[in-house]
């Protein structure tokens, strides 16, 4: 029994020993640590809020500049002729009264003879209308005559005011030459006449388009699906390409009721002030609109959203400041905003930057 007992506390030392040694080996190995997203971190980071549901959302379009159709002149001619002079250039600021072409024109010579002509014929009933009233002085006319001479002189007075008006309509002066003038103050926009060029007056192609650009239109292509999500009267931020860092505002007021059977797009016109000329027809343009909501899911902007394995997720910022990760289904995207249709609610708060490396950390623990 004695020999037993101390078996008993030979083996009872060893596994003691063996027990402690693993205590000892286990302390050796390091723990590895789990990552955490600290205060200090998240105060660092950008964080977005999920937003309710509205009647309102951000359209994007493409749109082009135009001259304001309710400021600008086409020039035709009177008379035909041909051209002599040309001294404007297409994009030429002009005034208005400003020369744009001289013509050579028999038809301008032919209103030229009818004034001279017309002006000889006032001076002779003139001449006659005093002679009358020496006449009648001396009461050698009777009243009769003097009161036919004074008729045809207002006759001839008539004529000779026509023919300086058709003269001056059509911009001629006594050397038979025809002058086109700029009706109002603008640019060329239009140019369609070269010097020695023989110009008809039945052409239906004006010669010069004159715009005043103080005012311009931005055409926005609207498609099928977006027509009934704008209004007249919706406000417009227009940015182009060339001022990148200036945005111009304006609002719909006009929508066209004909569809373009190639693009299938609407035209939607937008009036823009434009006092500094900045804005030139056939600059292109992105417009935004704020339109019409097709939808009434809870939105948030699109840079917090993390695309994985074919599923989309987002690292959601709870009460206590914890961090997770949480599977989202988008229901449509409109410019920079997504909207929720699973997964989130408004007033939820996502993390908008370095959202993929904290995901990688987040997932691989």
């Amino acid at each position: 029994m004695h020999t037993t007992l101390k078996r008993r506390l030979i083996f009872g030392s060893a596994a003691l020993f063996l027990l402690l040694q693993a205590c000892t080996d286990q302390k050796d190995i390091p723990v590895e640590e789990k990552f955490v997203v600290t205060d200090s971190l998240l105060n660092k980071l950008l964080v977005d809020t999920v937003q309710d549901a509205n009647t309102t959302a951000e359209l994007n379009f493409s749109a082009r500049i135009a001259a304001n159709e309710d400021r600008q002149a086409k020039v035709f001619p009177m008379v035909g002729g041909t051209v002599r002079a040309v001294p404007v250039r297409l994009g030429d600021r002009v005034k208005a009264g400003q020369v744009l072409a001289v013509m050579g024109s028999g038809e301008m010579a032919g209103f030229d003879k009818e004034m001279i002509s017309a002006a000889a014929e006032l001076r002779n009933a003139e001449r006659a209308v005093r002679q009358t009233e020496e006449l009648y002085k001396s009461e050698l006319s009777s009243a009769r005559e003097l009161e036919e001479a004074k008729n045809d002189l207002a006759i001839k007075r008539a004529e000779y005011k026509r023919a300086s008006a058709v003269m001056k309509l059509n911009g001629g002066n006594h050397s038979g030459k025809y002058q086109l003038s700029s009706p109002i103050s603008g640019f060329v926009i239009e140019k369609n006449v070269t010097p020695n060029m023989q110009v008809r007056p039945d052409n239906d192609m004006g010669l010069f388009a004159i715009a005043d650009l103080s005012n311009v239109w931005a055409m926005i292509n609207v498609y099928e699906s977006d027509i009934a999500r704008i209004s007249q009267g919706d406000e417009v931020n227009l940015s182009l390409l060339s001022y990148p860092q200036r945005v111009f505002k304006g609002k719909i007021d006009k929508i066209d009721n004909l569809l373009d059977n190639d693009s299938k797009v609407v035209n939607a016109r937008v009036s823009i002030s434009n006092p500094d000329f900045l804005l030139k027809p056939g600059m292109m343009a992105t417009v935004k609109v704020r339109g019409k909501a097709d939808s009434q899911l809870p939105w948030v902007k699109s840079r917090g959203v993390i695309f994985d394995e074919n599923k989309y997720y987002v690292l959601v910022v709870n009460q206590a400041r914890k961090v997770r990760i949480q599977e989202i289904e988008i229901g449509r995207r409109s410019g920079d905003n997504v909207y929720i249709s699973k997964g989130l609610n408004a007033g939820d708060r996502i993390i908008a930057s370095k959202q993929v490396f904290l995901y990688e950390s987040l997932k691989n623990q």
